[in-house]
């Protein structure tokens, strides 16, 4: 059990609805996996992003770009923040689950739009993956908005993760 040091921003699972968590509340943590945190606050399931975890009073998981040298949005720094978004139930990121289908960036917009799939279509996290690849890729220098699409064609299949994942999780056969 921790307490909420500040304000906490926070997703409700498996809905992906934003929440706060008040300062000074008790939650219980239930799973930390990736960098982020699902907790039990009043009764429901929550998800708390790794870049929010000092607000709990753990160590927080830090993603630095470098301070951009104009306004446009580099592609790299956005697969840098999506490889740092890991499956809630596979420790594995979903750049190298192969997850990640698609991304077009609008410079003049200054927004990304992501094609992204699940492991299942089924999946009752899929909200709050997508919760967190919003979080994640709007951490990216001038990026504005974020839109994330999810798609089911083709299927995912165990053949997209790469050779890493694969040995990762026992599945390279």
């Amino acid at each position: 059990m921790v307490v909420a040091q500040t304000d906490c921003p926070a997703r409700r699972v498996p809905d992906g609805t934003p929440l706060t968590i008040p300062e000074g509340t008790f939650v219980t943590i239930t799973q930390a996996l990736g960098g982020n945190y699902t907790l039990t606050y009043h009764g429901q399931m929550v998800r708390v992003d790794g870049t929010d975890a000092h607000r709990l009073g753990l160590e927080s998981t830090h993603i630095e770009f470098p301070a951009p040298l104009d306004d446009q949005i580099i592609e790299a720094q956005v697969w840098q923040a999506l490889g740092s978004v890991y499956d809630p139930e596979i420790p594995v990121d979903l750049v190298n689950l192969g997850l990640i289908y698609a991304v077009k960036i609008d410079q003049q917009a200054r927004q990304v739009d992501i094609q992204m799939t699940l492991t299942a279509p089924a999946c009752g996290m899929g909200p709050v993956l997508v919760g967190d690849v919003e979080y994640r890729v709007r951490l990216v220098p001038n990026v504005k908005s974020v839109k994330v699409e999810l798609v089911f064609d083709p299927p995912w299949q165990r053949h997209m993760m790469s050779e890493e994942a694969q040995l990762q999780t026992g599945m390279f056969y």
